[in-house]
């Protein structure tokens, strides 16, 4: 019964031994002048984070002694300065992330608590949320139901990855498997342009063109639908899509591929057979993050939608479009105050977890694929 977590706490006081040898192994082997100069770029770093967050005015002394020390250690001991600059940059990223985290949920906490229903006598906070539909910030009964914009998100998400994942894997396999060289090198920086080009630029592409377009065709009252922004979403997470296939299909070793010609089968089978199975991981991971970006896009769905916060009739109607949860926060955070701007940050919750458990996803999957096919230890 004990021998496991007996087990766990040797290795973890093993493991704790091994890291202060090598600390004071560290310490002996390092001149004292590069310890003392990287612990005052470390310490005055700290202190002017600390500053920063209690919004002193001292904040740019402690700055201005963390820049000259590293500027000192860069010209002295580059090579331990540039380690300590890494890990204090690492460990800012980690601090920073954390803050985040604490800001948003605390902000969204206001309107979770607000919207508790009591099940059975167990109140059970921000349930309101998700079981009702209405979203009232003004009129009386005052409600933030976020089932609308969940709604609407979970549409355009959908149509989206129905137009990034085939066209993205398809243009990744072609440009892995079949395109010249010289078409590789045209077609390959063009699909990473479209990365480059601003999501407003779709956005009103889409509103000028395709809404106006679509009222016209199908009889719609005013723009905007779920349908076309799904599109112009999918066409904008393409080259998420197409860039991480592309690396997935082409970590597959050549010798499968060419064991399988050698066996006599065509390009066309070898490459459905072998190379896409095998790469299935990778592939996978490129959809998965082609749609944390559908999910996040903000710009486009803003301009496009109606930004009225209800349902549509019936729910899988896609020729209309309300709200998600990306333009409800892009239209109403200037104005917001109070619960209403609380229930904003509940809509950045949802997005957060939902975008983080994505990429989380996306990049399990990939390790798998690297250590199926030998590409990571």
């Amino acid at each position: 019964m004990n021998v496991l977590p007996d087990s766990d706490g040797a290795g973890l006081r093993a493991a704790a031994r091994r890291g202060l040898r090598r600390g004071r192994d560290f310490v002996d082997e390092t001149p004292p002048g590069a310890l003392v100069t990287v612990a005052v770029a470390a310490v005055s770093l700290l202190a002017a984070f600390a500053g920063f967050l209690a919004v002193s005015s001292l904040t740019a002394v402690p700055f201005a002694v963390f820049l000259v020390a590293t500027g000192y250690g860069w010209l002295r001991h580059q090579e331990l300065t540039a380690r300590v600059l890494t890990l204090t940059t690492t460990v800012s990223t980690i601090l920073v992330l954390g803050l985040i985290l604490v800001f948003i949920f605390a902000e969204a906490w206001p309107t979770v608590q607000y919207a508790t229903v009591n099940v059975f006598g167990v109140p059970i906070p921000g349930l309101r949320l998700f079981i009702e539909t209405r979203w009232s910030p003004v009129t009386p009964p005052i409600r933030y139901s976020l089932v609308p914009m969940i709604h609407g998100t979970v549409l355009v998400t959908i149509i989206a990855t129905a137009v990034a994942a085939p066209l993205g894997v398809a243009a990744a396999l072609f440009l892995s498997e079949i395109a010249p060289r010289t078409v590789r090198e045209v077609v390959k920086p063009g699909v990473e342009i479209l990365a480059g080009i601003p999501s407003i630029v779709y956005g009103f592409i889409g509103f000028t063109i395709l809404s106006p377009w679509a009222a016209d065709q199908f009889d719609i009252l005013g723009q905007g639908t779920y349908l076309f922004v799904g599109i112009v979403v999918g066409l904008m997470a393409l080259p998420t899509v197409v860039s991480v296939a592309e690396d997935a299909l082409n970590s597959v070793p050549e010798s499968m591929k060419s064991g399988s010609l050698a066996l006599g089968t065509t390009d066309w089978q070898t490459m459905t057979s072998i190379t896409l199975p095998a790469a299935f991981s990778g592939v996978s991971a490129a959809v998965l993050l082609g749609v944390g970006r559908a999910i996040g896009e903000t710009m486009a769905a803003t301009v496009m939608l109606r930004g009225s916060p209800k349902l549509t009739k019936p729910l899988y109607n896609v020729f209309y479009g309300n709200d998600t949860l990306t333009s409800l926060i892009a239209a109403n955070y200037g104005d917001a105050d109070g619960l209403q701007l609380s229930a904003l940050f509940v809509a950045g919750v949802i997005l957060f977890v939902t975008v983080l458990f994505l990429s989380i996803g996306s990049q399990y999957i990939e390790a798998r694929m690297r250590r199926k096919l030998g590409g990571a230890d």
